[in-house]
């Protein structure tokens, strides 16, 4: 049965035609509204063909169509066998983009065959270009150039910001200009070299969809037929939009009717990948007529503590739209502020906390432990692996990462896409024998299997990759037989290169097993680059080995998800705020509302942690080993009423400091003094063992 929709949601849903900006606070029901305006729509009449709905993950955007179709199914009174209208143009910016671009694909000089890059793919073809333009030497010569990942990301700044290559170094990475060359002429030849290296390829990487979609959208005729293809546009999480997205959703629907923006200001935390939160706080003044923007301000996920304490954080912000949420919950525990001496003791009492709710009937994956960056869940982690505590990490590894999958990815997309370089290289390299001359002669010819003479010990593997790339690329090739033929060539390859072969092999057959949901192999393969899976089974010690396990996650891959009982790490200046992020009061802001996603994930419970002391090696030499840390920032007075603060005993001086802001005085070293020994035989043992070392 489908939720009853309070007064607020109810507004929103039964909004007209005109632009529409819905202001979705923390724990709402933004996804229920959203479902049931979907349905809306399409019960007024609208051509569930015609409605484009754009969001950020494929999860969600698959979980909204499943939602609105079964408010629809009961609106429409229709029988249980007879499944409701489907809502086909349901996707994130990326997929529904590849999708647009291959269908207007002539029009637009594209090849419709073309492969796309994943992030790692792209990191490499910049690498080649880096190296032959004879960057790498100048980093070592003459000044030190970016890193081919560095580069990737002042790139994407640039696509997705509009903002010149100049300006983009000067405000974002003003420690990659070379001296003497402000406006980046080194990186702009190679940014050149890069396109033209893609386009030899055919080969769009993420951006470059987007900004192919932006380009569509800009000249007639085919502007025209994309926007004709849609009445509604429907966009999510609006305030993670950069500005090539914003263009795009507002070319496709000049002065704003039949566009439903939907977001939340609070959390908008992807500025450094170009989002700014200045583009949501701005959308109904450039619509015609101005958007109407509805608030959604009940909070149906936390206690109304936690609320408080939110609500506390995010009001510091300096742009936002005003709204106070509320909670129809009943009343709960206060969160609490953990003050604690170091990181060492912050892991163990987490721990201890953790295993503590676990035996008071709260399991694992009901808990979720946050944290900045991945780097600081260190000694949790170990702390839970001397604990034998399972845990799955997110933020870190990815699924396409991983070799073995990277691999079954390159033999499929050379299959469609003969010229993509970077693919034919990755799997001429599985052939036993073929080393980096028979590369180098094998790129010489073009990748070419027919032309190309492989060393005489790799001339069987080498036939199998032939009779392979024949089959998936003849008259005979099926989906999804095709990734069984090509997981069958990869089994001998997979035991020969990994020794955990058994668990690769596992994940494999899951990818497999959502070959059959996709109409070919080019599909299948764009879709999977487009949204990898969050992570894989190598991050985090297989939690599937038992039947409950604790969640770590980043501050950023935490977003959209809740736990019941949350624990924040390193809410301390440096931390939360970054220390890297200080430099601009929009970063600060944004630091503050990463800290409000992380509270605004519990629903019960939440524990904020604050170490007194962090052990730095490096500052030996200065005589000392800690540094000492203050509270964020971000808790100031007004939040620490909405807390209820813990102070160990045994340090309560000292993690007084930073509930009031001071910076304690380091612990004054405690005055040698001669061990006094025991007698008898300890004592001889003792001395035995010091005249050793001493020798």
């Amino acid at each position: 049965m489908a939720p009853v929709l309070t007064a607020e949601q109810q507004a929103a849903v039964a909004h007209g035609d005109t632009p529409l900006l819905v202001v979705a606070g923390a724990g709402s029901g933004k996804t229920t509204m959203l479902s049931a305006r979907l349905a809306e729509l399409v019960r007024r009449g609208a051509d569930p063909q015609r409605i484009l709905l754009l969001s950020f993950s494929r999860r969600s955007a698959h979980e909204l169509a499943e939602r609105a179709a079964a408010r629809l199914h009961a609106a429409l009174g229709l029988p249980a066998t007879t499944p409701a209208p489907r809502l086909p143009w349901c996707g994130t910016f990326h997929g529904v983009a590849a999708r647009l671009l291959r269908d207007e694909a002539a029009a637009l000089g594209l090849d419709p065959g073309f492969s796309v890059l994943d992030a790692a793919d792209a990191e490499e073809l910049m690498a080649q270009q880096r190296l032959a333009l004879g960057l790498a030497a100048r980093s070592v010569a003459e000044h030190r150039v970016p890193t081919p990942a560095a580069c990737l990301a002042i790139h994407s700044r640039c696509v997705g910001t509009g903002q010149p290559l100049a300006e983009v170094l000067r405000r974002h990475f003003p420690w990659c200009r070379a001296p003497g060359d402000d406006s980046g002429r080194a990186l702009a030849g190679l940014f050149q070299a890069y396109g033209a290296a893609k386009l030899q390829q055919r080969l769009l990487d993420y951006d470059d969809l987007l900004d192919a979609w932006r380009l569509a959208l800009d000249h007639e005729p085919v502007a025209s037929r994309l926007r004709a293809r849609f009445d509604h546009v429907l966009v999510d999480e609006v305030q993670d939009l950069n500005p090539l997205q914003w263009h795009i959703v507002e070319a496709l629907r000049p002065a704003g009717a039949g566009l439903t923006a939907v977001g939340d200001d609070a959390q908008a935390i992807y500025g450094f990948r170009g989002a700014e939160v200045a583009g949501m706080l701005g959308f109904p003044a450039r619509c015609t007529p101005a958007a109407r923007v509805l608030t959604l301000t009940r909070n149906h996920r936390s206690t109304p503590e936690i609320v408080a304490a939110g609500n506390a954080v995010i009001a510091q912000a300096r742009e936002r739209f005003a709204k106070t949420l509320t909670s129809p919950r009943p009343p709960g525990a206060r969160p609490t502020l953990h003050l604690v001496p170091d990181e060492a003791a912050e892991a163990r009492d987490v721990a201890r906390a953790v295993l503590e709710a676990r035996e008071g009937g709260l399991a694992l994956r009901r808990q979720a432990v946050l944290f900045r960056t991945a780097t600081h869940s260190q000694a949790l982690e170990l702390e839970l692996l001397r604990r034998r505590v399972p845990y799955v990490k997110f933020g870190g590894l990815r699924f396409l990462e991983a070799a073995h999958v990277k691999d079954v990815l390159a033999v499929l997309r050379w299959a469609d896409n003969p010229a993509a370089a970077l693919a034919a290289q990755r799997v001429a390299r599985l052939v036993p024998a073929i080393g980096p001359a028979a590369l180098q002669r094998f790129a010489a010819v073009g990748h070419d299997l027919a032309v190309f003479e492989p060393p005489r010990t790799a001339a069987a593997p080498w036939q199998a990759l032939r009779e392979l790339m024949a089959a998936l690329r003849g008259p005979q090739a099926r989906w999804p037989d095709d990734l069984a033929r090509v997981l069958g060539w990869y089994e001998p390859h997979l035991q020969r290169l990994h020794a955990d072969a058994a668990q690769r092999a596992t994940e494999l057959q899951q990818m497999s097993a959502s070959a059959a949901r996709q109409r070919d192999r080019l599909s299948f393969v764009t879709e999977l680059l487009l949204e990898p899976p969050a992570a894989h089974g190598a991050e985090a010690g297989r939690p599937l080995l038992d039947d409950d396990w604790l969640t770590l996650s980043t501050l950023h891959s935490a977003k959209g998800q809740e736990w019941s009982a949350v624990h924040v790490l390193r809410v301390v200046d440096g931390a939360i705020p970054s220390d890297l992020a200080t430099g601009h009061a929009h970063e600060i802001d944004e630091e503050r509302r990463l800290l409000y996603v992380g509270m605004s994930r519990a629903r019960d419970a939440l524990a904020l942690w604050a170490p007194q002391n962090f052990h730095v090696t490096q500052q030996r030499a200065w005589g000392g080993r800690h540094v000492t840390a203050l509270r964020s920032r971000f808790i100031d007075d007004a939040v620490m009423a909405t807390l209820e603060a813990v102070v160990p005993s045994p340090d309560a001086d000292d993690a007084g400091a930073i509930l009031t802001g001071a910076a304690p005085a380091p612990p004054a070293p405690a005055p040698p003094t001669e061990p006094s020994e025991p007698g008898g035989l300890l004592a001889e043992l003792a001395r035995q063992r010091r005249t050793g070392w001493a020798q």
